[in-house]
């Protein structure tokens, strides 16, 4: 049974390594490992050359089901596969590996959108999720990525149900030369007033404020987090800007059901995506990008994280990661 108040002793942080050598996209090609091999193995036999027929869609339907893309994604992209083969007369399967990625393209490029926190002194950021979805390693990483665009930040531990999380985000802000605001114990709606008023008074540029992890079926939970919403409200009218949630890619069709209960009790502005690192399947962004299309309200893929280096946290770039799922 799940249980939100209990004191999970999680390891620390891992410590910040240096940049690997490796391009960013071949990291994300390595992080998409698995994925890769449920596409790449299987799509590099379907495209080899031959005739475009019946069956090689129907091969193609179950490589997309069984890469987390999901039923609705996966008729989606049928559709508009073959209406594009159709359009382009294409005839042999070699051609069909370009229409599966221009199609690809046109699902998960609106989800590009990156992260933009000018506007506001300060920019605050809800971070949200269930326990384990990777929401604090998160927000260390993300703590790093915006200092390096020359921001100042401020976190504010605002899980004040689990020890661990808060310890780690000390050790975190220890090591980015990052100010935590913590408490003990108390209201998590209290300790992220406190650190907003804090950063109104030093001109901190960004407030990343931490949220207890919960599940979307324990609803006496999500009304506590639409408290915190409306108290970070009261401290700075507006906020917050930017409510974001993280996503654990290996959860498959269940961080859509998350995405969903979390929308619909926030007003969720952008989608985390973590843990692309080697055994994650990573077809859910489409199941995601088509869920958008279906409400006609779609939520940006700010960032997608690929692993437990410092700098293994990056915008979203559509293009790239359909170039890491499907090329070899």
């Amino acid at each position: 049974m799940f249980n939100p108040f209990a004191k999970k002793t999680d390891p620390a942080p891992p410590v910040a390594t240096e940049a690997s050598d490796l391009s960013w996209t071949q990291r994300l090609k390595n992080g998409l490992a698995k994925t890769r091999q449920q596409l790449g193995g299987q799509l590099s036999a379907l495209f080899g050359g031959g005739k475009i027929d019946e069956t090689i869609y129907e091969e193609l339907e179950t490589i997309l089901l069984t890469s987390d893309v999901g039923v609705s994604a996966t008729q989606h992209l049928l559709t508009q596969l073959r209406s594009r083969v159709k359009k382009q007369d294409l005839q042999d399967t070699t051609a069909l590996k370009l229409a599966l990625k221009e199609t690809l393209l046109d699902l998960l490029g609106p989800l590009e959108s990156p992260l933009d926190v000018r506007g506001h002194q300060p920019y605050v950021m809800m971070m949200v999720g269930v326990n384990g979805a990777g929401k604090t390693t998160t927000i260390g990483k993300l703590a790093k990525y915006l200092q390096a665009q020359g921001h100042s930040v401020l976190i504010a531990a605002g899980d004040t149900f689990r020890a661990a999380a808060r310890e780690q985000l000390q050790v975190w802000g220890e090591r980015n030369d990052v100010h935590v605001i913590a408490s003990e114990s108390g209201d998590p709606a209290a300790v992220i007033y406190d650190a907003i008023n804090s950063a109104i008074a030093k001109k901190i540029d960004i407030v990343i404020a931490d949220t207890a992890g919960r599940l979307p079926t324990q609803l006496h939970l999500m009304d506590e987090i639409k408290k915190v919403q409306r108290v970070i409200d009261k401290a700075l009218p507006g906020a917050p800007h930017e409510i974001l949630l993280v996503l654990d890619a290996n959860t498959g069709q269940n961080a859509v059901n998350q995405l969903k209960a979390f929308n619909e009790a926030l007003g969720v502005t952008g989608l985390a995506l973590t843990k692309l690192d080697g055994t994650a399947k990573g077809g859910v962004i489409a199941a995601i990008a088509h869920l958008g299309q279906q409400s006609g309200s779609q939520i940006p893929v700010r960032l997608i994280g690929i692993g437990e280096s410092i700098d293994d946290l990056r915008p979203f770039s559509a293009t790239d990661f359909i170039d890491a799922l499907i090329d070899d």
